[in-house]
């Protein structure tokens, strides 16, 4: 793959994708320097990530698998840090720059507080969340993750009642 092919797909990923990106950033890291630096780190994950797309998976499902992970690892600490890519374009873009669901909302606080109740799920519990917002289907989201769509079922009915939960005091005292 040449250079120009990584980029040509690279920023055809970014304007297509850049919602689910920024749902993943929001939903694992909470300050706007950390959601900047988790963004950088997820944008150059993908870049690396392109050579070794071969089209088996559908793109949102790559694309989300990446970023997921690449949050992961960065909630941990475990920053990879790469040298020597001099063909990595710096790309204008941050979570903080771009439109949000959140500022069509009146009650954006509403949204914040949901943001900040899905990180304190458990990871997997976490990515299902991000998901289920995202749009993706039960079969999606079972490949993303390796586990079953009946699997996915039972563990949305439980998130969704969790999160209910901690939502009803947060909308209580807005």
């Amino acid at each position: 793959m040449t250079a120009q092919e990584q980029e040509t797909i690279f920023r055809r990923w970014l304007d297509a994708h850049l919602g689910l990106m920024l749902k993943i950033v929001r939903g694992c890291a909470a300050a706007p320097p950390d959601q900047d630096d988790l963004f950088q780190d997820v944008l150059l994950q993908l870049w690396l990530s392109i050579p070794a797309f071969r089209g088996e998976a559908k793109e949102t499902t790559w694309i989300y698998r990446v970023a997921f992970n690449t949050a992961l690892a960065w909630r941990r600490g475990e920053r990879r840090w790469r040298v020597g890519h001099e063909t990595f374009l710096k790309f204008d873009v941050s979570p903080q720059s771009q439109p949000s669901h959140a500022d069509a909302l009146p009650a954006q606080e509403i949204v914040e507080e949901l943001y900040a109740a899905i990180r304190r799920l458990p990871k997997v519990e976490a990515s299902l969340a991000l998901m289920l917002l995202d749009g993706l289907s039960y079969a999606e989201m079972a490949e993303v993750l390796g586990i079953s769509e009946n699997y996915i079922g039972v563990k949305l009915n439980r998130i969704r009642k969790q999160l209910a939960d901690q939502m009803k005091g947060a909308v209580n005292e807005l």
